[in-house]
């Protein structure tokens, strides 16, 4: 079986797709029509701008989603069995099983990072990278913070924000909030034996409440859109379980910005459901993963998660 997988912000880099699009004329209609549809040359910025132009919210997310599409159709001729991405990477996932029309998709991206970038505005927030901690005790942690138990907490309040936005792989987690509980969720960790505890270069709290205006915001258009039913199941952030009912990935959608992302859970569910027989062929042979887009971030996550796991 093949699992299709979809990276998230992050992964951009200068002069990014730039290869698909002098190689392949259905790379340059692609990126022609996106350029038309966001009313800006977005290429532009992905080809020739620099590391700072690539980190413009309205530009990051939409090159990533387009950098992987245009990848996936253009790297392969085979269909997927199953599907999923990291974050903004399910937008490219849903388009690769058939959920999302290409254009609804870059549209839906394209409100979703204006959206993510007025909440950064209007609630301040950032993230931190924890290793070498198991999942329940980072968990425990952020509680522990948020509820104002944690004696460091920097302000003294008695209430705070901090949640564990995304299981990347096992001792791997990335925390969301603001940024003095981010702070004092730190020292804890590393009082608690984590090896890092180190602040990310983001804008914002992603995939925690302090998301919930972009969430708001971002609704009406995601209930606008039209889902299709998808020829494979997508596994998705919010549930990390298959799902093929359109109203359903509507729904696990709309939670994306302010549930975190269980990919380790997510990947583990794939492997399962492969050596199950649940999906695709329907014999017990296990699944192989090839990631699609810049970079290849998911592999690692992947191979650290199993690494028994053929990862193409």
């Amino acid at each position: 079986m093949k699992a299709f997988v979809f990276p998230g912000q992050g992964s951009q880099f200068p002069g990014m797709c730039k290869d698909l699009y002098d190689a392949h004329a259905e790379a340059r209609e692609m990126c022609q029509a996106a350029d038309r549809l966001l009313g800006f040359s977005l290429t532009d910025v992905m080809f020739n701008g620099t590391a700072d132009d690539l980190k413009q919210t309205k530009v990051t997310q939409p090159a990533v989603f387009l950098h992987s599409v245009v990848a996936q159709r253009l790297l392969t001729i085979e269909k997927p069995d199953m599907v999923a991405g990291h974050s903004l990477g399910e937008f490219s996932a849903l388009v690769a099983c058939g959920a999302l029309r290409f254009e609804d998709a870059l549209l839906l991206v394209s409100a979703r990072a204006q959206a993510m970038q007025a909440a950064c505005e209007a609630n301040p927030g950032t993230m931190a990278a924890v290793l070498g901690l198991p999942d329940e005790k980072v968990v425990e942690i952020c509680e522990n913070v948020s509820n104002g138990k944690y004696e460091n907490y920097v302000n003294n309040k008695n209430y705070a924000t901090v949640v564990a936005a995304n299981f990347n792989c096992p001792g791997q987690i990335v925390i969301s909030g603001e940024v003095e509980a981010i702070d004092a969720a730190c020292v804890a960790m590393k009082e608690a034996g984590a090896r890092r505890a180190l602040k990310l270069p983001v804008g914002g709290a992603f995939h925690s409440p302090l998301m919930q205006p972009a969430a708001e915001d971002l609704k009406a258009a995601i209930l606008k859109t039209d889902f299709h039913k998808p020829f494979c199941p997508i596994y998705q952030n919010v549930t990390a379980k298959a799902e093929t009912e359109p109203e359903i990935i509507r729904e696990n959608l709309l939670k994306q910005l302010t549930a975190p992302v269980r990919w380790t859970q997510t990947v583990q569910n794939m492997i399962a459901d492969a050596n199950n027989g649940n999906y695709g062929n329907n014999e017990n042979n296990g699944v192989a993963f090839y990631e699609f887009g810049p970079g290849d971030v998911l592999k690692g996550m992947i191979r650290k998660i199993n690494p028994d796991v053929q990862v193409g």
